[in-house]
C-alpha cells in the first residue's frame, strides 16, 4: 500500500498488535527509557494544552433508516459502519437511501495556549469550515472560542476565548537551535483520548514534503495520530518548538514519521494574525525556478545554487531595482539562498516595505541590488498556460535546430497558437520525439525569447548561437522560453 501524507486530525483508527520485548534481569538501560526530564516537561505544560472541538452542518446523504449512526471520532467500528452504510442499497435500489435533512458533524483536534488572556494556536485544517469552535481545557471545562485569523499556506490558526479561571500558557522556543537526535515531547488529543504525552527525537529538519509553498518541517518519530493536529511539540525546556500537523502513513496510524511546523515560522505567523487578522507577506515580484546542473554550467555558476529568475513582474519591486530574467539570486537580506524554496521563505518572512540587499549572479559576476519589498496579495492567481500540441498543416518551418522546428513569429502563427502580442521571439512549430527538447517538455506554441541570454528573432539566429557555443566547447545552451501567455522559464538543452 502506498504511504500517504495525512493530517492527523483526519486519520482513521487502525488495529495494531502490541509487541512486548523481554527485559533483562538488570532492567532496561536508562538511555532506552529516554531522558528523565520528560515527566517534568509534561507536568509543567499539560494544562496549557487544549482540545479543540468543532461542529459543522452538512448535507446528509443516505438519510432515513439507512443513516449511519454517530460514533465517537476514532471509534474502532467507524470504518466498518462507514463502508456498510455507504454501500447499502436504500429505497429504489439507490446506495445509501434518499438524502435526509442537514445534520451536524463533529471533529476534534489539539491546540495550546500562548497567552493567559485566552489565545490559542492550532492548525487551520482543525477548524476549517466550522460553524462552532470550542476549547476544552485539561480539566474538561468547555468554552466557546472565536476565530482570530488563519493562514492556509502554513496551515495555522489563532483562536481566542474567555476563561472563568486562571490559565497556564507556554512560550515559543528557538526551532533553529534544534539538532538531529534532540528529544522532543508531543502532547495532544489522539483518537479523542484526551491529554496524551508521547516522546521521540528530531529525525530531520527543514523537510520539504511539497504540501505548501513554505515547507520547512521538523520531522519527528514521536507518536502523532488522529487528533494530534494543532498540538505542540516541546523541547526539554518546556518551550514550543513546533506545531504537529502531518504524518506519513500507509495505514492511517503513526509509523514514526510525523511533521511539525517549526516555531520560528509559527511565531511570525501568529504575531501577524493577532495584529492584523491576516498575513502580510513580503513580495519580490519575480518568478523563480531551480538552478539545475545544466543551467549552472550554461551560466558559469559553480557549484549550482540559488534561485533562477525566470520572469519579473512589471509592477513588482524587483523591476525598478534592476533585477532581470536570467539573474540567479544567491543571497537575500544577508541570508544565503540555496534553492527557490529558500528564497520564497525568506521573502515571505521579511517585513513589507523593508529595503533589503539582494545579491545576484549575472553573467558570472555578483551584483548587489537594493529592493524595497512589496506586499504579496493573497490568494495568488496563476493563470494556466494556453498551448496546443497539435501540429498544424503547412507549417512555415524556416530552420531546424536542437530537435525543434522553428519559425519567425507572424500574425498567422500568433492566431494559431493564441500567442499574445507582447511575446517576442521564435516560435516552436514541432518537437522531435526522443530529443532533449521533448524530454524537457518543450512543445509546439512555445516561443524562444533568448539563447544564451541574447535575444533572437529567427531560426537562423538560434542556429548561429548554437554553433558558436559548440565552438566554445559548451555542452548545453540556455534558452529563455515563453508560453502563449508570456510566462517565462529557462530550459537548458544539450548541444552535443
Amino acid at each position: 500500500m502506498t504511504a500517504a501524507i495525512i493530517a492527523p486530525s483526519r486519520l482513521r483508527l487502525g488495529l495494531a498488535a502490541l509487541a512486548v520485548g523481554a527485559f533483562s534481569a538488570f532492567g532496561t538501560p536508562a538511555q532506552a527509557r529516554g531522558p528523565e526530564g520528560i515527566a517534568d516537561v509534561a507536568e509543567k505544560v499539560i494544562d496549557a494544552v487544549v482540545n479543540i472541538s468543532t461542529s459543522q452542518t452538512v448535507e446528509a446523504k443516505g438519510g432515513g433508516s439507512n443513516s449511519m449512526p454517530q460514533l465517537p471520532p476514532g471509534s474502532p467500528f467507524e470504518e466498518f459502519f462507514d463502508d456498510f452504510f455507504k454501500n447499502r442499497k436504500g429505497p429504489g435500489g439507490s446506495k445509501g437511501g434518499d438524502n435526509g435533512p442537514p445534520r451536524k458533524t463533529n471533529s476534534l483536534g489539539s491546540g495550546f495556549i500562548i497567552d493567559t488572556s485566552g489565545v490559542v494556536v492550532t492548525n487551520n485544517h482543525v477548524i476549517a469550515d466550522a460553524d462552532e469552535i470550542n476549547v476544552i481545557l485539561n480539566d474538561g471545562t468547555k468554552i466557546k472560542a472565536e476565530l482570530v485569523g488563519v493562514d492556509k499556506k502554513t496551515d495555522l490558526a489563532v483562536l481566542k476565548f474567555k476563561s472563568p479561571k486562571p490559565l497556564i500558557s507556554v512560550k515559543f522556543g528557538d526551532s533553529d537551535k534544534l539538532r538531529l537526535g534532540d528529544w522532543v515531547v508531543a502532547i495532544g488529543n489522539p483518537f479523542s483520548l484526551g491529554g496524551t504525552v508521547t516522546a521521540g527525537i528530531v529525525s530531520a529538519k527543514n523537510r520539504d514534503i511539497s504540501s505548501g509553498p513554505y515547507d520547512s518541517y521538523i520531522q519527528t518519530d514521536a507518536a502523532i495520530n488522529r487528533g494530534n493536529s494543532g498540538g505542540p511539540l516541546f523541547n526539554l525546556d518546556g518551550d514550543v518548538i513546533g506545531v504537529n500537523t502531518l504524518i506519513i502513513s500507509p495505514s492511517g496510524g503513526s509509523i514514526g514519521i510525523g511533521f511539525a511546523v517549526p516555531s520560528k515560522t509559527v511565531a511570525g505567523v501568529v504575531d501577524q494574525l493577532r495584529q492584523f487578522g491576516e498575513l502580510r507577506r513580503g513580495w519580490l515580484g519575480v518568478r523563480i525556478q531551480s538552478v539545475t546542473d545544466e543551467i549552472a554550467e550554461s551560466l558559469n555558476i559553480k557549484p549550482p545554487r540559488g534561485a533562477l529568475v525566470a520572469g519579473v513582474d512589471d509592477k513588482g519591486p524587483a523591476k525598478p531595482a534592476g533585477i532581470e530574467p536570467g539573474d540567479v539570486v544567491v543571497k537575500f537580506d544577508g541570508k544565503d539562498v540555496k534553492d527557490p524554496k529558500d528564497l520564497s521563505r525568506v521573502v515571505a518572512d521579511t517585513a513589507v516595505g523593508k529595503e533589503v540587499d539582494v545579491i545576484v549572479i549575472r553573467k558570472g559576476q555578483e551584483e548587489t541590488k537594493k529592493v524595497t519589498l512589496g506586499r504579496l496579495q493573497d490568494p495568488d492567481k496563476v493563470q494556466a498556460a494556453v498551448k496546443t500540441d497539435e501540429p498544424a498543416p503547412e507549417k512555415p518551418v524556416t530552420q531546424k535546430a536542437l530537435g525543434l522546428d522553428l519559425a519567425a513569429l507572424n500574425k498567422d502563427l500568433r492566431t494559431r497558437y493564441k500567442i499574445k502580442d507582447s511575446v517576442k521571439g521564435v516560435v516552436v512549430t514541432n518537437v522531435d520525439a526522443g530529443s532533449d527538447a521533448a524530454e524537457k517538455r518543450l512543445s509546439a506554441g512555445d516561443v524562444i525569447v533568448e539563447v544564451a541570454q541574447e535575444s533572437v528573432a529567427s531560426g537562423a539566429d538560434i542556429q548561429k548561437r548554437v554553433d558558436q557555443l559548440k565552438k566554445d566547447g559548451k555542452k548545453s545552451v540556455l534558452l529563455l522560453v515563453s508560453n502563449a501567455d508570456g510566462e517565462l522559464r529557462f530550459v537548458a538543452l544539450s548541444v552535443q
